[in-house]
């Protein structure tokens, strides 16, 4: 049996966390996971009072603040800010110089907001890390130890398919914004592969949108990262399959000289509470062998990024896993992204 790590050590002295943003991820992956881990939870707020109130109630947080000042004057805490994109910037402005905070993804809209939230985050000495929790998912954790440990050899193949249905209905703000699937969906992967593999030297994309989701914009794409002739790395991403689960996929496979391994990521099949994920290993040429997992991507990678930032405050982590400097340049992907899509392809020659 293959022994893999698969999470990241807990905080010893945990400190209060205020949540700011009360939405469905909250619900259904942060809380979940800070309860499930006893870190102390100090107040939640949100634009809407009745989502704080019902959040608070779910969860038996005491306080309800009724401002975002009120929530962002707290002190001796962590800020989870779980708020959409565009709404990001105007709260870091209103933390307490040198706070430490959780970013949900993505750091903002488009690369010129990721860069001023980098300039902000400087300028006010915040502690700042962006909630890229893939990268924290157990089964990307053993995938990380595989390739550390060379087990895996050079890498020479990367490939992300997901064939779903999201439903993108339940998060309304999404309706306005101007960039979507790569935007709040894929940049994960793009992320994990940064992670894994190192800076690309570009990319090729197409993101589209779907007829029957006028509301929306871009829900489905394709991408090729580019790593020249070291690694082929490409990502196929649909989430408008309407039909049952039979022919659903969502899947990341990594190969390299010594072997090659195969994760599945459940939640895509049937969000939030899809099957567990699991990752299946082969090494030196040998038959495939399955990896027990110790959970999923929903929800024990949301354990990952808030340990992470509390154990570097303590002094027991020595770096940030993924600090807004590095969160920027997972940004930078994702802009080079929709600047190929805009771009077009290249004609096809006249015959």
């Amino acid at each position: 049996m293959i022994q893999l790590r698969q999470a990241w050590p807990l905080p010893s002295r945990p400190r209060p966390i205020v949540v700011v943003g009360a939405g469905a991820i909250v619900r259904t992956a942060h809380l979940p996971s800070y309860r499930r881990l006893a870190f102390p939870v100090a107040g939640v707020f949100d634009i809407r009072p009745e989502a704080s109130e019902a959040t608070a109630r779910e969860f038996g947080v005491s306080t309800v603040f009724p401002t975002l000042d009120e929530a962002c004057a707290s002190r001796g805490v962590v800020f989870d800010v779980a708020v959409p994109g565009d709404q990001i910037l105007s709260v870091l402005c209103r933390l307490p110089q040198g706070a430490a905070v959780l970013i949900q993804k993505p750091m903002g809209e488009d690369l010129a907001t990721a860069g001023r939230i980098l300039e902000v985050s400087r300028e006010r000495r915040l502690v700042a890390a962006v909630n890229f929790q893939l990268r924290f998912s157990p089964n990307v954790i053993a995938l990380a130890d595989l390739i550390a440990s060379n087990q895996l050899g050079e890498l020479t193949d990367i490939e992300v398919r997901v064939v779903d249905r999201q439903p993108w209905e339940q998060w309304s703000f999404l309706e306005r914004a101007p960039r979507l699937e790569v935007l709040y969906h894929s940049i994960h992967y793009l992320d994990a592969i940064r992670f894994l593999a190192g800076e690309p030297r570009g990319v090729m994309c197409r993101a589209v949108a779907h007829p029957r989701l006028t509301p929306f914009r871009d829900t489905r794409s394709s991408i090729v990262v580019d790593y020249g002739d070291r690694i082929r790395c490409s990502l196929t991403l649909n989430h408008t399959h309407r039909h049952d689960s039979r022919h659903r996929a969502s899947m990341l496979k990594i190969e390299g000289t010594g072997g090659a391994a195969v994760l599945t990521l459940g939640v895509n099949l049937d969000y939030p509470a899809g099957p567990p994920d699991s990752l299946e290993v082969a090494l030196d040429g040998g038959g495939w062998e399955p990896v027990p997992l110790r959970g999923s991507w929903f929800t024990e990678a949301f354990e990952g990024p808030m340990s992470n930032l509390q154990r570097f405050l303590s002094g027991e982590d020595r770096a940030l896993v993924s600090p807004v400097e590095d969160a920027i340049k997972t940004m930078a992907v994702v802009e080079a992204c929709y600047t190929s899509s805009a771009a077009g392809s290249t004609p096809v020659p006249a015959v």
